[in-house]
Parts: structure tokens; sequence; C-alpha cells
């Protein structure tokens, strides 16, 4: 079993959202992407944002950071601005 559950990292992505607003994320499929991409990122040298990190898999690593709100899964529009 997963901890945290994909519910859970839902709720902590969404947490920022006002009433009202699109949530980022609006299915599970979202934070598998997300995750999956910063487990690649991780992989590729970045340095975990978690303490702890060396002992664990990238993706176990992944989902603790945006648990933690540690990074941010940003829309399409959003990045395109950036």
């Amino acid at each position: 079993m997963i901890h945290p559950s994909y519910t859970d990292l839902m709720a902590v992505v969404n947490s920022d959202v006002e009433p009202g607003e699109q949530p980022v994320v609006q299915s599970r499929y979202s934070i598998v992407l997300a995750t999956a991409k910063r487990a690649r990122q991780i992989i590729a040298g970045d340095a975990p944002l978690v303490e702890k990190a060396e002992s664990r898999k990238p993706l176990s690593v992944a989902v603790e950071e945006l648990y933690q709100s540690k990074v941010k899964i940003v829309g399409d529009e959003e990045e395109e601005l950036a």
C-alpha cells in the first residue's frame, strides 16, 4: 500500500486553490505524471528536497516531496507563462 494515498496527495496539492477556482489536480493520473517526472529529475541528478532520501527509491522521494509541498504541480497555462 502506498502512503500517502492518492486522495491525500490531491488534497495537499489542491489546498491552495481558492473556492470556485479549478483545482490544479483533478485526477490520479496527474499525480502519477507529476511524481514520475520528479523521480526522473532525481535520477538525473537533482538534489532531493526531503531528509533521509539516500536510502529510498526516487519515486518514494518524489511522493514525499509532493506530500510535504516541497514541489508544486503547475498547470499547462502556468508552465507556458514561466
